[in-house]
């Protein structure tokens, strides 16, 4: 079952890590070996989740890897549904032989 209208992982990180706990995203940054401005990026949701970025936040916020990766897929996926025109697309049809 699809999301209605999944958060960016970013957004998600900042309500549940960085602001219940006052934690800042420079700190976070710091644990992960990225710089800031990558960081801060992703939480504002200016870039995604990549294979490496989500074994970084595995290690350091916990959640699997494949996690992030999903919540990521969610969101693209969703707003795919949403702006991508597909009425002109056609489906193949194959004989099996």
């Amino acid at each position: 079952m699809s999301m209605h209208n999944p958060p960016h992982p970013g957004e998600f990180i900042k309500e549940v890590y960085l602001s219940p706990f006052g934690i800042s995203s420079r700190m976070v940054a710091e644990k992960m070996k990225v710089s800031p401005s990558t960081f801060n990026r992703l939480i504002n949701t200016e870039s995604n989740i990549s294979p490496e970025m989500a074994l970084r936040l595995s290690k350091t916020l916990g959640r699997s890897p494949e996690s992030w990766l999903a919540m990521q897929d969610s969101y693209n996926l969703w707003h795919a549904k949403n702006n991508v025109d597909l009425r002109k697309v056609e489906r193949l049809k194959i004989d099996a032989a």
